[in-house]
């Protein structure tokens, strides 16, 4: 048997009742386990115009107190058909006691972010702790990302940014439904 034969001895579980066992201290995110998709809408005052995406986000854990993110979205056109892709990042929550959340999220454009905030099993706020920026990235000074589950399968998402010298303002909104 060789090594890409042999399935990894610790897989990430993608819902509450996969094995492993989710850490008790993921109790506030349990509810985000799994993956979403949807589609939104974007803007910012430096762009041209506002935009349509679509988005899929895939929350995991290896049964440690980690959860893992993943998100990818693409612009679509007014009919819902793929234009390009659009923004990727993936990244580390790490949970703390009382719902604390510490989350690591980096970005291919050169953007690594330290955001802190809380979970409370329905919703997680989190706002920027620090940015730190690749020599020919984008400035990004802050950002807020609020996660709140409306049912057990939608999950709205609001970004927040502060970049290229303007204030903290609206950037993305995406009401995803769980599809896995």
């Amino acid at each position: 048997m060789t090594d890409t034969d042999r399935p990894h001895p610790y897989p990430d579980a993608l819902g509450p009742d996969a094995e492993p066992a989710p850490h008790p201290l993921l109790a506030p995110v349990l509810g985000l386990l799994g993956t979403w998709t949807g589609r939104g809408r974007g803007g910012y005052p430096s762009l041209d115009e506002d935009f349509a995406y679509e988005q899929e986000v895939a929350f995991s854990h290896d049964g440690r107190p980690f959860l893992r993110y993943e998100a990818r979205a693409w612009l679509v056109d007014g009919d819902g058909a793929p234009l390009r892709p659009s923004a990727r990042e993936s990244g580390w929550w790490r949970l703390q006691p009382e719902g604390r959340v510490e989350a690591l999220i980096t970005q291919p454009t050169g953007i690594a972010e330290i955001a802190v905030g809380r979970a409370d099993g329905t919703a997680v706020d989190l706002a920027t702790h620090g940015v730190a920026l690749a020599p020919t990235a984008k400035q990004v000074d802050a950002t807020r990302r609020r996660y709140t589950l409306a049912d057990p399968d939608t999950l709205d998402f609001v970004h927040d940014l502060a970049a290229v010298g303007l204030p903290l303002q609206h950037h993305l909104g995406v009401r995803l439904r769980r599809t896995g």
